[in-house]
């Protein structure tokens, strides 16, 4: 009988102890084989190594399986189809347990690989698309095709564009100060730190002191020692701390300790500085102009509402060091292939979050993309809040920072003498000429809600003869500069502002700040009054208190985490 051949071979190999281990291995090696043909040879090795060391009893299982299956094949040819239908069931569920033990060796390598890979894989940067492209494509982004045409395009898909792979593996990494052999020693809030304790460059050290700085203030104090190590850095603080500063003087001393061994093509900075208002950013060139004296070093301001040819111009008559720009003016030199972005060593985003509230985050996307990648530049990215959203495009563009935080309360309430005057809404016209005419402040910036108010308080303080600018978004660009310039030099006493145009306001010796209406958003109180009392000096704030805007004082008072008191105007301004 057919079936009792089968048996008479089966107890032939089981009592062969020998010939059972040799086809043991034998077969043991045929799925492997098989596997082959999907995969290298190297890795088929290197699975069963794998499968040996996780499953020592592996090889006993697997060919107790391929005796088994030997049987099966053995019986369906001799075609007993009752035990082959029997013996198949056994088989197929013994290979089947084998082939998952395998599966899950094989799975458990490849998540190791890929985790490696990832850690090490250096991606490229990526450019706009041309035919002469001047960098290799980024391929973190590449993966993403879709992601890229809509970066290509200028749409509002720009602001998925990061992936949420990247953000996690970045918001998992392990802390600076954990990964230094040697952490770097943080000053504490009562620590001063001097700029001659920092091992600046001598000629930017004297630039400093004919400023008339010598002992840094918090954020700079805090920020420099890792950004002068060259450490990524996220800052919250709000303006008038000196965070310009701070992220000048690590530009500066980078590029004088790394100087260039050959030169760079026209146009291609070393450094870039985004900021969201033209103000903000023909100040931060000012003070760039300052610091960088007599050091070889040049900058170029790229902003709107300014003469694009002549900015080309400026661009063309040299080696650039350094760049400060607004996001669509500079996106318009991009796309003309008149700046190259590609050799961008430190990226400096500052006030990111009035960026994300003036929408300019998709065009920030499109220029970040422009520059190396985050791993092969240095990043500074300061905001005066940090939301969800503003920690979510820091952590999407950075590595591993050192985050440094200037509580807004510190510069609200330690250098600024904080008053709140009961006035009624139809008498804060005349309480502020009064105060003006009478106390007659040194230099004073006086804050409206809306442009329209701005120009009706120009029109009626006019009237009175008190000399006073506005300044507000509708007003032409040269005249605001003029304006401005004018109140630097102490030629204009008072001028008459709203919020956005007031983020570009850094000058030293305002005396008083007054809010002719409170605000609707508490950080913008804070922005206000950061005008005056700035880098340590003292300062006073007036804010006019009606029935009108008395709702907003709750939420300022939780902001800021003090009772607010408000008092009746001083008798010498009040009185008739």
């Amino acid at each position: 009988m057919l079936n009792e051949s089968s048996e008479a071979e089966v107890k032939e190999n089981k009592t062969t102890d020998a010939d059972s281990a040799t086809n043991t291995e034998a077969n043991a090696a045929t799925p492997a084989s098989q596997t082959s043909e999907e995969a290298p040879a190297e890795h088929e090795q290197t699975d069963l190594s794998a499968a040996e060391e996780i499953a020592p009893d592996a090889d006993a299982d697997a060919g107790k399986t391929v005796i088994e299956e030997t049987f099966v094949t053995e019986a369906i040819s001799d075609e007993t189809i009752s035990d082959e239908t029997k013996v198949e069931e056994t088989s197929t569920t013994n290979v089947t347990d084998a082939e998952a033990s395998a599966e899950e060796v094989k799975a458990d390598k490849v998540s190791s690989e890929e985790a490696v890979n990832e850690l090490i894989d250096e991606p490229a940067d990526i450019l706009a698309a041309s035919a002469d492209a001047d960098v290799v494509a980024d391929a973190d982004v590449v993966a993403d095709a879709d992601v890229d045409a809509d970066v290509e395009s200028g749409t509002n898909a720009d602001i998925v564009a990061q992936t949420d792979e990247e953000i996690s593996a970045d918001s998992e990494a392990t802390p600076l100060a954990q990964q230094s052999d040697q952490p770097i020693a943080e000053p504490t809030k009562d620590d001063a730190v001097l700029f001659n304790q920092l091992a600046l460059p001598e000629p930017l050290l004297k630039n400093i002191s004919n400023l008339g700085f010598v002992e840094c203030t918090p954020i700079q104090g805090r920020a420099l020692p890792y950004s002068l190590s060259d450490y990524d850095v996220t800052g919250q603080a709000q303006t008038g701390t000196g965070k310009t500063a701070a992220f000048l003087i690590t530009l500066f001393t980078r590029f004088w300790e790394e100087p260039l061994q050959t030169a760079k093509a026209k146009a291609t900075p070393r450094a870039l500085v985004l900021a969201p208002t033209r103000e903000l950013a023909m100040q931060i060139e000012g003070d760039a102009l300052a610091l960088s004296k007599k050091m070889q070093m040049r900058t170029v301001c790229l902003v709107g509402g300014m003469d694009f040819d002549k900015q080309r111009e400026q661009l063309n008559e040299g080696p650039v060091d350094l760049i400060v720009a607004t996001p669509g003016r500079l996106i318009d030199f991009v796309e003309r292939r008149d700046v190259k972005l590609n050799e961008v060593e430190i990226l400096v985003i500052d006030e990111a979050d009035r960026m994300l509230d003036m929408g300019f985050i998709p065009d920030v996307r499109r220029i970040v993309y422009q520059t190396p990648h985050k791993r092969r530049r240095q990043t500074l990215f300061f905001s005066a809040t940090f939301n969800d959203a503003v920690m979510r495009l820091a952590q999407s563009w950075t590595i591993e920072p050192e985050h440094i935080v200037v509580e807004p309360e510190s510069v609200a309430t330690d250098t600024v003498d904080q008053k709140f005057w009961l006035v009624q809404a139809n008498q804060r016209r005349t309480l502020l000429k009064r105060f003006l005419q009478r106390d007659q402040p040194e230099r004073a910036i006086i804050f409206a809600n809306r442009r329209d108010q701005t120009h009706k308080l120009v029109e009626f303080l006019r009237k009175h003869d008190i000399p006073c600018e506005g300044l507000a978004g509708d007003i032409p660009q040269k005249k605001r500069l003029a304006t401005l310039n004018r109140f630097k030099q102490g030629n204009l006493p008072y001028l008459i502002a709203t919020d956005v145009a007031g983020r570009g306001i850094h000058v030293d010796g305002v005396t008083h700040v007054v809010n002719f209406e409170l605000p609707e958003d508490p950080e913008d109180y804070v922005h206000r009054i950061g005008r005056t009392g700035r880098a340590g000096a003292s300062g006073t704030s007036i804010s006019f208190v009606s029935e009108d805007d008395a709702f907003n004082l709750p939420a300022l008072e939780e902001y800021l985490a003090a009772k607010i008191k408000c008092t009746q105007p001083d008798e010498s301004v009040s009185a008739e």
